[in-house]
């Protein structure tokens, strides 16, 4: 979609326009309508910078303003939307700049995360950890598959998520997974062109295998790492798109 195309119709409405969108007493149809707008975004079916427009997002999901402006404020919250006055709500844009810091608060954030975990971190947190390990490490990714890729993202994210999952700090947990969201935008435009080019799988073991043996220094050091690596694959792959 063209940056300056106000329109995104598409996979988003192949199950109809008011699919899904019920308010369960749960989950308002704000909270709904903002989880399906992020998983459009993150995968890139909404590009960023593209403008979001309010009356076509209304009628594409069969909703009235106030849900959706509700869903919009909480990606707003997240990063992942913008909002200027007589602009109206876009996508947020990508930026080397953006990614930098994404991947630099990661790697304070998350290692702190996981330290906490074996720390505070029970036995069912540790088998939960190995359980979403080999999840992940048993799931294909091929680019030339685009379907392997997402369901690939939803276990890698669950790996991650994981392992800090045990160290007692919600707020920590949720800055943790805004990050996640904002690194996963950058990391679907490279998984478009490859499958990627190291052994993650290999990185996700060694660090998975360090936390249960709660061995604090190698397992952190090691996700720090893998974190680096990954944000400077990004930025290499960014750079050559010739995005600043």
């Amino acid at each position: 979609m063209d940056s300056a195309d106000d329109s995104f119709l598409g996979p988003l409405t192949e199950d109809g326009p008011s699919a899904g969108f019920l308010d369960d007493g749960k989950n308002t149809i704000g909270s709904q309508l903002a989880s399906r707008l992020r998983e459009a975004i993150i995968s890139g079916e909404l590009e960023a910078g593209s403008k979001i427009n309010l009356d076509k997002a209304r009628k594409t999901f069969n909703v009235s303003l106030s849900p959706l402006r509700e869903g919009l404020a909480r990606l707003i919250s997240d990063g992942l939307v913008e909002f200027q006055d007589n602009r109206g709500y876009r996508v947020a844009p990508i930026s080397l700049a953006n990614l930098e810091e994404v991947t630099s608060l990661r790697e304070e954030l998350e290692v702190f995360a996981l330290r906490e975990s074996m720390r505070l971190g029970d036995v069912d947190w540790e088998g939960n950890v190995m359980r979403a390990l080999h999840r992940l490490n048993r799931t294909e990714r091929d680019a030339a598959r685009p379907e392997t890729l997402e369901h690939w993202e939803t276990l890698h994210r669950e790996f991650h998520l994981t392992l800090i999952s045990g160290c007692g700090k919600p707020l920590l947990l949720h800055f943790c997974s805004l990050l996640l969201n904002l690194n996963d935008r950058y990391r679907r435009i490279f998984l478009i062109r490859t499958s990627g080019d190291r052994n993650v799988g290999q990185e996700h073991s060694e660090i998975a295998q360090g936390t249960v043996a709660r061995d604090v220094e190698y397992a952190c050091e090691k996700l720090r790492q893998h974190i680096h690596r990954t944000g400077t694959n990004l930025r290499n792959h960014l750079a050559t798109k010739g995005i600043a």
